[in-house]
């Protein structure tokens, strides 16, 4: 039996995993990529991340369509291509795809399209379409992402019962379809289906959509579901459901009081698992936690010495720049450099309509731990930027230190919101204060002046706010 050696192995080709093996490679080691699908990118560019921001741009488009009446341009109702809107974002997927293979190649990444398994801590057997392949290591990253969680009195075998892989394809465009969880995946998935003309029911067990955002940006967000949406139902549970000919029955306790209801889809969209069993980890001395996800120290280090592990598998946020982050700081440490993953600042975006966008700490934590903190808030009503495209409906807040006027925490509601986070990533990280960010000067007209204005509103100063600092006995609002 003839055995390849690398000196590192990844396992697992997303965002998490090449990313470690081209940085690998980079730094000179001599490094084998596993990835079980045909393609690399795993979850986020062929599943997740990239073909459900394609779809929320066409939403985000039929929306424009909807509104431009209000600005003296009309339009005809428009018209949808289910297999055209496909073979575009699939488009897409394939041009992503096909670019991080050629990345590979120029960096002289092996490439294994198989699954792996861990036959000890330093050989992987790979099952691969032309038989088995062995591979002896040196260090191996486990990069294997997770996958949607349904749980099992939901699976019914019934394809219009959906995960969020599933809801990608757009098969067809249901009349009437409900939304299991409203978390940033329901949100956003739902956010689609409603603008292409489903009546979309979104029901979430805990008492308020978007778990774990600050509520003052989560308010517009749910103001705007409301209009586009049939109806939401917090604190409502989801029972039975059973096939009754082409549709699915479901019972939902909301108020006390049970109801059944027909769907032509369902969405199960209330979380994700990791992808830990049958790789052979039993095989190792990696440990899993109660949830099943792998143990790691702040090097990334599993608890067998030659096995790291980074992304979905480990647990935290689910993000794949998060994964990234963590394939640089296991890379530096297979090199035996100082490097480990704290203190970092990871940015959170949900790409609803309007955008969420935060990073650091925000107002419940700071609460939750006893952090004084003061807030800072611009509203986008007073932005002229917001004002020039009709979408007054964003926030932009502000977490500072009192006492050093350090930034500890921005948030963002609005459209773009995603890609404005990024300037509180470098504020915070830097350790800017509301000084430093009241004095950056900022292009006029733009939504970024919402940043600085925030930032002018906490000394009292904003331009186009009036504000007051608020002294140190007053109560944050």
């Amino acid at each position: 039996m003839t055995k390849q050696h690398s000196e590192l192995v990844v396992v697992g080709g997303g965002p998490g995993g090449y990313a470690a093996a081209f940085y690998a490679a980079e730094r000179g080691m001599k490094v084998t990529l596993v990835e079980k699908d045909d393609r690399l990118g795993g979850v986020c560019l062929l599943r997740g991340c990239i073909p459900s921001k394609a779809l929320l741009h066409v939403a985000a488009l039929i929306h424009e369509v909807d509104e431009s009446t209000d600005r003296g341009v009309t339009y005809g109702k428009p018209r949808i291509d289910l297999d055209k809107m496909r073979a575009w974002k699939n488009s897409i997927i394939d041009k992503l795809a096909q670019g991080v293979s050629s990345l590979a190649d120029r960096r002289q990444v092996t490439v294994i399209n198989g699954r792996g398994y861990f036959e000890d801590p330093s050989n992987l057997r790979v099952e691969t379409a032309a038989g088995q392949q062995f591979l002896s290591f040196d260090k191996a990253i486990i990069a294997v992402g997770s996958r949607p969680s349904i749980p099992s009195q939901f699976d019914l075998g019934n394809p219009r019962i959906m995960t969020s892989d599933d809801a990608l394809e757009i098969e067809e465009i249901p009349d009437d379809m409900l939304v299991v969880g409203g978390g940033y995946i329901g949100m956003e998935l739902g956010t689609v289906y409603a603008a292409l003309g489903s009546n979309v029911v979104v029901v979430e067990a805990l008492d308020a959509l978007l778990s774990g955002a600050d509520p003052d940006l989560v308010r517009p967000v749910r103001k705007k579901a409301e209009q586009s949406f049939k109806e939401i139902r917090v604190g409502a549970r989801v029972g039975k459901m059973s096939t009754s000919g082409p549709q699915i029955s479901v019972d939902i306790e909301t108020g006390g009081k049970t109801v059944s209801e027909l769907y032509d889809r369902v969405l199960i969209a209330i979380g994700r698992i990791p992808n830990c069993e049958d790789i052979g980890l039993e095989n190792t001395a990696a440990a899993l936690d109660d949830r099943g996800f792998i143990t790691v120290n702040r090097q990334q280090q599993t608890a067998e010495p030659s096995l790291f592990a980074i992304g979905d598998v480990t647990g935290g946020v689910l993000l794949a720049h998060k994964a990234a982050r963590e394939a640089r700081v296991a890379v530096d440490a297979i090199l035996g450099e100082d490097s480990a993953f704290e203190d970092i600042i990871i940015p959170a975006v949900v790409f609803t309509d309007p955008e969420v966008a935060w990073c650091g700490l925000t107002e419940v934590d700071a609460k939750e731990r006893g952090v004084d903190v003061e807030v800072a808030k611009f509203p986008w009503s007073a932005s002229g930027r917001a004002l020039s495209f009709d979408r007054t409906d964003g926030l932009t807040k502000l977490i500072i230190d009192p006492s050093t006027e350090r930034i500890l925490g921005v948030g963002i509601v609005g459209a773009g919101a995603g890609e404005l986070i990024g300037e509180g990533v470098v504020a915070i990280e830097m350790g800017a204060t509301a000084r430093d960010l009241a004095e950056s000067v900022h292009p006029h007209p733009t939504l970024s002046e919402t940043i600085m204005e925030s930032a002018e509103a906490f000394f009292g100063q904003a331009t186009h706010l009036i504000s007051r600092r608020k002294k140190k006995s007053e109560p944050v609002e």
